[in-house]
């Protein structure tokens, strides 16, 4: 995602939301607190984007690479979490 697509009402995930995309996954760590977010970005790439770091920042730091080990440390954080 880009930042735009968060922070800005109509690049969200429909075509001209009235609201910003951080807002919805906001509403979605509420639901799920424990929410973990899967990032298909290489992790090494992580630091180059500002995006990556909004939803970082709105899963409170829950974020894990889309890899073995990626997925077997969110695996366990959703456990711990209970």
């Amino acid at each position: 995602m880009s930042p735009y697509e968060l922070a800005y009402p109509g690049g969200a995930v429909e075509h001209w939301n009235e609201e910003p995309g951080a807002l919805w996954l906001s509403r979605v760590v509420e639901h799920w607190p424990h929410a973990v977010w899967l990032n298909p970005v290489r992790e090494a790439h992580w630091g180059f984007t500002h995006s990556v770091r909004m939803i970082r920042d709105i899963f409170g730091d829950r974020m894990f690479p889309l890899t073995l080990a990626g997925l077997e440390a969110a695996t366990k954080e959703l456990s711990r979490s209970r």
